[in-house]
Parts: C-alpha cells; sequence; structure tokens
C-alpha cells in the first residue's frame, strides 16, 4: 500500500453496495409473492360471493349482472383492476330452478409490482382462479 493512502472505512461502503445490490432483488420478489397471495385471496372471495348472489337473483340476466358487479367488488377491494377477472358461471340442471347448482369460476391475471404499472407494458407474474358453489334454495 502507498504511503498516505488509507483504505479506511472501504469495508463498510462495500458492504453497503452488496447488501443493497442483493436486497432489490429480495424485497422484489417478496412484493410479487404478496401479490400473487393477494390475489389467491381476491378471487377465493369474488367466486364465494359471486355463487352467492347469483342463487338469490331472481332471473337470469340479474343474476349475471349481480354476479359480474360481486366479482368487481371483490377484486378491486384487494386492489387489482376488474379487468384481470373473467368469471364463468356454470349451472346443474336450470340456473335458478330450486335445488339446482350454480358453480362459479373467478380468474384473475395478476400483474408484476412496479412493472406492470408502466402504461402499455403488460407483465404478468401469475394467474390465479378458484370455485364456489351453491344451491338453488326452495324457497325464495
Amino acid at each position: 500500500m502507498p504511503e498516505g493512502t488509507t483504505e479506511r472505512g472501504s469495508a463498510v461502503v462495500e458492504f453497503i453496495f452488496l447488501a443493497v445490490l442483493l436486497m432489490i432483488p429480495v424485497v422484489y420478489l417478496i412484493l410479487t409473492v404478496g401479490q400473487v397471495q393477494a390475489g389467491a385471496y381476491a378471487v377465493v372471495g369474488a367466486a364465494d360471493q359471486a355463487a352467492k348472489v347469483y342463487v338469490l337473483s331472481g332471473d337470469l340476466p340479474s343474476a349475471q349482472q349481480a354476479a359480474e358487479q360481486a366479482v368487481r367488488l371483490a377484486v378491486e377491494d384487494m386492489g387489482f383492476d376488474a379487468a384481470n377477472a373473467t368469471l364463468a358461471i356454470t349451472c346443474d340442471g336450470g340456473c335458478l330452478t330450486a335445488g339446482a347448482t350454480v358453480h362459479a369460476r373467478v380468474e384473475l391475471r395478476i400483474e408484476l409490482p412496479v412493472v406492470g404499472s408502466v402504461p402499455g407494458v403488460t407483465a404478468t407474474a401469475a394467474t390465479v382462479d378458484a370455485s364456489a358453489s351453491q344451491k338453488v334454495g326452495r324457497f325464495r
């Protein structure tokens, strides 16, 4: 080491630089996993509520509209864009006949954090889905 030069404190600088360099991907991974988990919770609640409101409606058009609104509210409540959610309703027998079973399946496309909010960029982290079933009651 030439006389007059010291490397005192350089270990601290190197440690901070490497810590930041390694922590950024870890933090981003944690954010992404959190988004996927939140999406999973959102679709479970959305499917359950969609099936419930569907069987309580009086006719098919209002039932479909109520189920779509329930999905939209559940997905937006968890902070996701409702345009990324799809709802599929299937029925065993007549959809609103007593004793029939209504199945609601909700699928949600989850965008990557930060990257997904850039206009014109679509970066999908995952697609999650959930299903729920409800029986149409005999007495309404």
